[in-house]
């Protein structure tokens, strides 16, 4: 017998089969189960998600010699013809490859002939949205008031690109992603089917690499398969496919995190020479960061961390803040932009990497204002306006250019100062000012002028 591939071997018969839509599912049963059939429906969502899949399985409920039935027999010839893709009363076009009015045409004259053996005739359009305007417009009376015997599923995944004039005719159900724990768990029943052994890490990953796709899982999992010797081990899987393990993006943090460029220049020379793809190690290496950046924020939901929280670098963890790792994540990111039109891919990897080497020593803007307003309130508010000092609601002076500044100008602060001094002066207080104090106040008062400077210009 032929060989068949996974995600054909195992497409989905029934509603129940129909792997995180249980909305659709639902729904669609009951409405036959209660006779309420539409003549329209359209099926929008990201690929691999089943909708083809739930359009065949509604066209044998509804020619189901037990039908219309909400549990199709999947026996009867009418069940083994659409499943096969033989039944002549079910016929599946390609948007893509019938766009024009003609095809449209036909289709009109075709629906006016009866089904040949089963009680409904159903067209499913596949990527409906690479229909022409043309072509949408010379099916909306077809679509709209067909014989009681035709029914019309469409499938999208670009649902935005569907005139208004087509969705208002049709019943639409939104299919979404299929979550982590879904596919894994899929995964699972079809190596005890398969007799294959196989690694929680290893299913995990491809779960999480199929991004919400059955298919794409089904896909990969026979690639996999296809050199794993019966047995899935996850360090196979990234020595075949060229992947950084989380033992590699560990060390490379740590070496970042302590400012050891020499370590981190020649673990990045051991991946490359390894035959890790750069764009690769890029897109690992950022993935790696946001699970830190989500694990900073308390995070510690596996599927979204890729690993258990425990398993990644606490050193990072600990010397980084989450602003300086959300400016890692920035960085990596458009290093992965940059690459594509780089000179030298790797000499943009290095350059990053030895940014990331310095990152416990960035500051960001909100924690440098921070810095800022505390220094000045340690220094008895020089550099603030006697109008704040005394409570007024305006917040600074007004520059040559007429906005408002937060700092007083040059002479101004030269003036505040004295009276602040004379003020001390009267009162005969005395105000004790050791040599390093002296020192942070000559420094910031320089820039509190500097900068009243700058906004005067």
């Amino acid at each position: 017998m032929a060989y068949e591939v996974t995600a054909t071997r195992r497409r989905p018969g029934t509603f129940d089969e129909l792997a995180g839509q249980e909305f659709v599912s639902s729904t669609l049963k009951s409405s036959i189960e209660l006779g309420r059939i539409a003549h329209a429906y359209l099926f929008s969502g990201p690929r691999g998600c089943g909708k083809t899949s739930a359009a065949r399985i509604l066209a044998r409920s509804l020619n189901c010699e037990k039908g219309p039935t909400g549990n199709p027999c999947g026996v009867c010839p009418a069940c083994v013809e659409i499943r096969g893709g033989s039944s002549i009363d079910v016929i599946e076009i390609d948007g893509a490859s019938n766009t024009s009015v003609n095809d449209v045409r036909q289709i009109k004259d075709e629906v006016l002939f009866p089904p040949n053996s089963g009680k409904y005739k159903v067209y499913i359009i596949d990527e409906v949205h690479m229909l022409s305007n043309n072509a949408f417009n010379a099916l909306l009376k077809t679509i709209e008031e067909p014989p009681p015997y035709i029914i019309f599923i469409f499938a999208t995944t670009e649902l935005h690109k569907v005139p208004a004039t087509i969705k208002s005719r049709c019943q639409q159900f939104a299919f979404k992603s299929i979550p982590i724990e879904t596919i894994e768990r899929i995964l699972r029943e079809t190596c005890a089917e398969m007799q294959i052994e196989a690694e929680d890490e290893a299913l995990f990953w491809i779960a999480r690499e199929a991004t919400g796709s059955m298919r794409d899982a089904y896909t990969l999992f026979d690639q996999i398969s296809s050199f794993s010797g019966g047995h899935l081990r996850a360090a196979l899987i990234k020595e075949k496919l060229g992947l950084v393990g989380l033992d590699e993006l560990n060390a490379l943090a740590d070496s970042c995190a302590r400012n050891d460029s020499l370590e981190a220049f020649a673990a990045i020379d051991r991946l490359l020479e390894a035959g890790i793809a750069i764009e690769q190690f890029v897109t690992d290496l950022a993935g790696y960061y946001r699970s830190l950046l989500l694990i900073k924020s308390g995070v510690t939901k596996e599927s979204l961390l890729g690993y258990r929280s425990d398993r990644f670098s606490s050193e990072a963890l600990k010397k980084l803040s989450a602003a300086q790792i959300e400016e890692a994540l920035s960085l990596l990111l458009e290093l992965y932009r940059n690459i594509r039109y780089s000179l030298s891919p790797r000499f943009e990897l290095e350059t990053a990497v030895s940014k990331l080497c310095s990152l416990d020593r960035w500051i960001s803007q909100l924690e440098l204002r921070d810095a800022v307003e505390a220094a000045r309130e340690s220094l008895g508010g020089f550099g603030r306006s006697p109008l704040t000092e005394n409570n007024d609601a305006s917040r600074g002076s007004v520059n040559e250019k007429g906005t408002q500044s937060p700092f007083l100008e040059p002479g101004a602060l030269a003036e505040s100062f004295k009276q602040k001094i004379a003020r001390q002066s009267n009162q005969n207080v005395p105000e004790p000012i050791s040599e390093e104090a002296e020192m942070v106040k000559r420094v910031f008062r320089g820039t509190i002028v500097e900068t009243a400077a700058e906004g005067s210009e």
